[in-house]
């Protein structure tokens, strides 16, 4: 006898979020265990600079959450690639599921990922400057950047948020054009690498480097939102497209 129960696609959806953050919860040891490296990388501070003149040496170290953001938005693009294997599609076959109600949970999946990691990489700083305080005795701190407040702070995370989803729908869009096609494990990171080879080659800014200043260099922070979410927008849509092309599971 069939059911006449009707389960609406939100209710999939739903189903299927709520599942992944239960049984995904190892990608958050790893950030946490990846953010501990990074932690440990920036104690030697983000950015120097020092002078001297007579008997006086000065040295200044500008300690923050840099190296940690760089290091969770590769942890973000490498979850993305590992939730589009095939290990991790067969687990939306516990539910009435087809390939859009899959991808859209790996799509809030990855934006609840980015907010966690946005949150853990900016609260580090803290951590960066109580180590700092109790081992290193002849550094002092005298509080954050010039300006610095709670305005800045709120468009801080915002902005993190933003670069972690990024990365994360790239790594997404990249993780399904390999499942797609195994060649592109290998085509995409030459073509990566030797775009950063030929803009040094040329010695001016080439593909990588624009792409680069056209993201993460944007001043006014509208534009950079509305740069980011178009952009992920188009590379999940790209892997929902793609991800329609692979072979359905009998």
């Amino acid at each position: 006898m069939m059911s006449l129960t009707k389960v609406s696609l939100r209710e999939i959806i739903k189903q299927q979020y709520a599942y992944k953050l239960k049984a995904y919860s190892q990608v958050f040891m790893s950030l946490v265990i990846i953010q501990v490296f990074a932690i440990l990388f920036s104690q030697g501070g983000s950015a120097t600079m020092g002078s001297s003149g007579g008997l006086i040496d000065l040295e200044l170290s500008y300690y923050s959450s840099d190296v940690v953001i760089a290091f969770t938005l590769l942890w973000g693009f490498i979850t993305a690639i590992l939730i589009t294997t095939k290990a991790y599609r067969n687990d939306d076959f516990i539910f009435v599921t087809n390939r859009l109600t899959s991808n859209l949970s790996n799509m809030l999946f990855l934006l609840t990922a980015s907010v966690i990691g946005a949150i853990t990489a900016l609260m580090s700083s803290f951590i960066v400057k109580i180590i700092i305080v109790l081992f290193k005795s002849e550094v002092f701190i005298t509080g954050t950047a010039s300006g610095a407040g709670g305005f800045d702070l709120i468009i801080g995370f915002f902005a993190t948020v933003l670069y972690i989803f990024l990365v994360s729908a790239l790594g997404y869009f990249a993780g399904t054009l390999i499942q797609l096609n195994r060649v592109f494990a290998f085509v995409l990171p030459i073509l990566f690498v030797g775009g950063l080879i030929l803009d040094g080659m040329i010695g001016q800014a080439g593909i990588v480097a624009r792409m680069f200043t056209f993201f993460f260099l944007e001043e006014v922070f509208i534009f950079f939102i509305v740069k980011s979410l178009i952009t992920a927008g188009l590379l999940f849509t790209g892997a929902f497209i793609l991800s329609n092309r692979m072979e359905v599971k009998s």
